[in-house]
């Protein structure tokens, strides 16, 4: 490099829950000693984070950040790591013991069903959390759609042709998890015709019963210790996955593990 300092390992991007503890990692070499100085950018603020003067920046996730790395030599000649993002996810803390979990994708925020007009917006959304932070892939009648490679799937204005059955696929180096399949419906405008989509509007009818009623609670109960069994992952994800379910269908969820 130019400037005399090259970096080795970039820090890589994360998507955890509250709470828990992940290492950034930035490594260099140069023709003299190196320094180190992270620095986070949270709402556009960027500030110097004292004491954090290794190559390893230890955090206990709180809220979603950017950190980037500078690294200085003997001759006054800094260069900045990437800028990654610590992305951090308050409403999935409880049922997930840190230790059990080695960072492979988790679905965290399936998409949901549409039904739209031709030439409205099309919008789907998904997100997962995963160590680093997995990539997205959006599928549409299990054809690999081209241009859909983030969280939030987007059209503008949606055709007959973009009609048909949704997934996401979240995937990094550890493995790769799928969101739920969703049926995207588009029709013409004044859609559906007087009188209605008649089962269509029963089941809405029966969804929006269903959130009305109070009092539901859930205990949700994962075993993962067994006796004469290896540690299970599943049932942890398991948990995971059906509290949320169970959240967006009114019912107060209590995640309990072993």
């Amino acid at each position: 490099s130019s400037t005399g300092i090259t970096i080795t390992e970039q820090p890589v991007s994360v998507s955890v829950p509250v709470g828990y503890t992940v290492t950034l990692r930035c490594r260099a070499e140069g023709h003299t000693a190196l320094r180190y100085q992270w620095f986070c950018q949270h709402q556009s603020v960027c500030r110097l984070i004292p004491g954090a003067t290794e190559p390893d920046l230890l955090i206990t996730a709180q809220q979603t950040q950017l950190y980037t790395c500078r690294i200085n030599d003997r001759n006054r000649t800094a260069v900045f790591s990437d800028w990654v993002k610590v992305e951090v996810h308050q409403y999935v803390a409880r049922g997930l013991p840190p230790q059990l979990w080695q960072g492979e994708p988790v679905i965290v925020l399936n998409p949901t069903e549409q039904r739209l007009e031709v030439g409205k917006p099309l919008q789907l959304q998904c997100a997962a959390m995963g160590v680093p932070a997995p990539s997205y892939q959006w599928y549409r009648n299990g054809n690999l759609l081209e241009n859909q490679k983030k969280k939030k799937l987007w059209i503008s204005h949606a055709t007959v042709s973009d009609s048909g059955t949704y997934l996401c696929c979240a995937s990094n180096s550890l493995g790769e998890h799928w969101t739920s399949a969703v049926d995207v419906h588009l029709g013409e405008q004044g859609w559906p015709a007087e009188g209605g989509d008649a089962p269509a509007e029963r089941s809405q009818l029966c969804h929006s019963l269903f959130l009305v009623a109070t009092g539901k609670i859930a205990l949700l109960v994962g075993n993962n210790r067994y006796q004469h069994h290896p540690n299970l992952m599943a049932p942890v994800t398991d948990v995971f996955e059906l509290s949320r379910l169970l959240e967006q269908l009114g019912f107060q969820v209590v995640s309990l593990l072993d």
